[in-house]
Order: C-alpha cells, then sequence, then structure tokens
C-alpha cells in the first residue's frame, strides 16, 4: 500500500511513518505539511492507496483539500486531528473519509484503522477484478485494449507535481509555469531547439498570445507579458524560500537535496538560507535567481518524468 502524510506538524508526520514502516503496512511515497501541496495530480502519479490527512493546517485545511481533490483522488481518505466538533467530523464525512482519528496518536488505533481501511481497498479490488475478468469473457473487444488518449499523462501533469514537490503549487505563477512547459514542449516536437533553448522574452510573449487570443493588441500583449514574468518571477522566489526553508530545518532532507542543487545555484540556497536564519523572510533584495535555469531544468526535469511515466 501507498501512503501520502499531510499535516504540519513535523514530528507527528515522523511517528505516523515510523507506526507504518515498522508495521511493515506499505510504504510512505509522500508527505506535505500544508494542504496547498496536495492536488490530485502528484496523488495519481504516486499512487496513493491512503491519504492521512490533519483537520486544520495554516493555508488550506483538510476540509478544503479534500474537496479540491475529490472525485479525482481513488484512494481512502483517514483524517486525523485533535479537533473534536461534532460539525467539522460530520463534514469531513461527508465528503467521503473513511474515519476520523483523534490526536494524540494511539498507536493500536492508527493499526486497527489503517488495517480495516486496507482490507477495504483489498476486497474492492477483487471485486473489481471479478467483474473485469466476466466483462473480458462475455464482452471482449480488443479495440477496449487500447489506452485512451484522455488518460494518457501530459508534460504538465508532470510539471505540476514538479511544482508541488517544489512548494509552489498553489502560487499564482504556476498556471504560467505549466503553460511555459507546454509551450516548449510543442517549441522542441516542431523545432528540437534547432536555434537553441528560446530566450524569455521569446518564451513569456508566446505563452500571453496564447492566452489573449490573436486578435489582442500589441500593448496588451506587452502588458501581459510583463505581468507573466512578475508572477514566475514570485513563484520561483516563493520555491527558493520553501527549499531554503527545508535546508535549515534538515540540511539532509530528500527534496533539498534533489531540487535545491538543480533549480537554483548553490550560492543562492545559502544566502538565502543565512537571510531566512535572520529572520529576514520578506528582504529579497540580495538574492537573485536565475529565472532561466529554473524554467530550463522544470521543462527537462518534467520531460523525464513524462518519458519514465510512458
Amino acid at each position: 500500500m501507498h501512503f501520502y502524510i499531510t499535516d504540519d506538524d513535523e514530528v507527528f508526520r515522523s511517528m505516523l511513518s515510523q507506526i507504518i514502516e515498522d508495521e511493515e503496512l506499505g510504504e510512505i511515497v509522500g508527505e506535505a505539511e500544508d494542504g496547498s501541496f496536495v492536488d490530485e495530480h502528484t496523488l495519481a502519479i504516486k499512487h496513493v492507496d491512503i491519504l492521512f490527512i490533519d483537520l486544520l493546517m495554516p493555508i488550506r485545511d483538510g476540509i478544503e483539500t479534500i474537496r479540491s481533490i475529490m472525485p479525482s483522488f481513488k484512494g481512502k481518505i483517514i483524517m486525523v486531528s485533535q479537533v473534536e466538533s461534532k460539525e467539522l467530523i460530520g463534514e469531513a464525512y461527508s465528503l467521503g473519509i473513511e474515519y476520523y482519528i483523534t490526536k494524540p496518536l494511539n498507536r493500536i488505533e492508527v493499526l486497527s484503522v489503517v488495517q480495516k481501511v486496507m482490507e477495504r481497498i483489498r476486497l474492492e479490488r477483487s471485486i473489481q477484478d471479478i467483474q473485469k475478468s466476466l466483462s473480458n469473457v462475455f464482452d471482449w473487444n480488443p479495440a477496449k485494449e487500447q489506452k485512451p488518449s484522455s488518460e494518457e499523462k501530459k508534460i504538465t501533469d508532470w510539471g505540476q507535481v514538479l511544482l508541488s514537490e517544489l512548494g509552489i503549487a498553489g502560487e499564482n505563477g504556476s498556471k504560467d509555469l505549466l503553460d511555459i512547459i507546454d509551450y516548449l514542449y510543442h517549441y522542441e516536437t516542431e523545432r528540437e531547439f534547432e536555434m537553441g533553448f528560446p530566450t524569455l522574452k521569446d518564451i513569456f510573449t508566446h505563452i500571453s498570445l496564447r492566452k489573449l487570443g490573436t486578435a489582442a493588441s500589441q500593448d496588451e500583449i506587452d502588458r501581459e507579458r510583463k505581468a507573466s514574468e512578475q508572477r514566475v518571477r514570485r513563484a520561483i522566489y516563493q520555491s527558493l524560500n520553501h527549499l531554503a526553508s527545508l535546508g535549515l530545518t534538515d540540511f539532509a532532507n530528500p527534496k533539498f537535496e534533489n531540487y535545491a542543487p538543480k533549480f537554483f545555484d548553490f550560492t543562492t540556497v545559502r544566502q538565502r538560507m543565512t537571510e531566512l536564519k535572520q529572520a529576514s523572510l520578506t528582504s529579497t533584495t540580495h538574492t537573485r535567481i536565475n529565472a532561466k535555469k529554473f524554467i530550463q531544468v522544470l521543462y527537462f526535469e518534467a520531460k523525464q518524468l513524462l518519458v519514465e511515466g510512458y
């Protein structure tokens, strides 16, 4: 079984992970410190079977997060919280959670609940296998074996996963970044970067044209291009803050080790970590970012995931 834990308490995530791993219940395939970092694409690509989610979180709470991922998310949800409000618990159940566990964690209760949910998943899968077998016997059609194009993963799906990992899936500039990698994918498919990687100005101009349409005036295109650049730069700064914060908390954090040196220059990351350590979160005056490098890495990482995903 694949588990994903969403909770703003790092100690809680660690304790829950330890229980699951000690009892060999399955694999922890992802964690998030807030519901804003969770989306249906990430859960689907990581093949999450059981999602643990806290009710109260700083940016997006458990109720809002469940609403955003349903009905696309096909796994089971277990909510864990200190809140004992009957109204909130009732609302959570109405949205489709399987169980509601009250903090602090009780190891026996967690094991009992997880085992029940796992058993239900196995039962549902057995029924699906039987139905599929019967369908194949009585109504076999070779055409049905072909995977519908609508189910194929697009490069933007993988881009969304990366943005979630980078801590900026909910930022305004995330949509612009997804438009950019989609544009670059089609650009490379048609021209194979014969003239090299496009300039940032060309990239932003093309996605602005896509958004506004050919009837837009040059002034409108220029305004949208500049606005898009600002949104993307703010998102990149937020990603830098996110990774630098992870590095300060734990220099061996897998996300920090994997993404920080890829998406940013090492000196930039170290400088931002120093600024954060000095409690100057809002001060970005002296921290310069390489937006083109970030976009290039995001595109090629998403493209690699797309290739491996097939």
